[in-house]
């Protein structure tokens, strides 16, 4: 028992090594902004598809799910209202984040640990870049900003979804539903959708980055730091959400 506490704490010890050199890194000289610019392409653009029915699908089957709730109260017109608290407060940033953990989360742990294996971080250091503020910093900003970027787009498109699930049923002008929802959404709901979302990327980036960057040796490896990568990212989003929700209920 003693060596599992005591082994718990040296990865414990690793990663704030980790994190440290993140933050040191991060604010010196030189930056790779190239490289920063070409990981927000690669997690952002190439994640608009998966994203854009994923965000489409939760609004819609959203609203076909509370519709009959709200019918047996007399209370359909408050649908608009509804879906906008429950996509921008919490869906919007969970089901973004839940994404992104799965793709995002294998694609940077499978690719750091494939290159730990073929050894090519040990070649960079040799070369004389460095490997750490090319590879994890980089991919950690990207991560950072790009999450809170498709969490707003998700946003829009789950009320688009939402909308079209109304109207099937009901007459609803596009300006009275969103005169609706933006009536309802005030801007502490969005700064708390913005600061899940930043969380959230921050954790999925520094994860899935660490996991490939630590990986063991071997083709087994890579297999193993991507579905590590995206277990430990959506445990711990999860983990965050619930003590954000706590947070935001004791200063609301």
């Amino acid at each position: 028992m003693w060596n599992k506490i005591r082994v718990l704490l040296l990865e414990f010890a690793k990663i704030h090594r980790f994190l440290m050199r993140f933050f040191r890194e991060v604010v010196s000289p030189p930056f790779e902004f190239k490289e920063f610019i070409r990981q927000c392409y690669e997690i952002g653009w190439k994640s608009f598809p998966l994203i854009s029915l994923t965000g489409f699908i939760v609004g819609f089957v959203f609203t076909k799910q509370s519709r009959p709730s709200l019918e047996e109260f007399g209370a359909s017109s408050m649908i608009p209202a509804l879906i906008s608290i429950a996509i921008v407060r919490a869906l919007a940033p969970l089901v973004t984040a839940l994404i992104g953990s799965g793709k995002i989360g294998s694609q940077i742990g499978a690719e750091l640990s494939s290159m730990n294996v073929t050894e090519q971080i040990d070649a960079m250091e040799v070369s004389g870049t460095n490997p750490f503020k090319f590879l994890i910093v980089s991919r950690i900003l990207a991560t950072t900003f790009m999450i809170p970027v498709l969490t707003f787009y998700v946003a829009g498109i789950g009320l688009m979804g939402g909308y079209l699930s109304i109207i099937s049923k009901d007459q609803l002008s596009m300006l009275s539903f969103f005169s609706q929802v933006f009536n309802t959404i005030k801007m502490v709901d969005v700064f708390a959708m913005t600061f899940r979302a930043l969380v959230f990327g921050f954790t999925i980036g520094f994860v899935s980055t660490y996991v490939g960057y630590f990986s063991s040796k071997g083709t087994e490896g890579v297999g193993k730091a991507a579905n590590s990568a995206v277990v430990a990212s959506m445990f711990i989003v999860f983990i965050e959400e619930l003590l954000i929700v706590q947070l935001l209920s004791l200063l609301t």
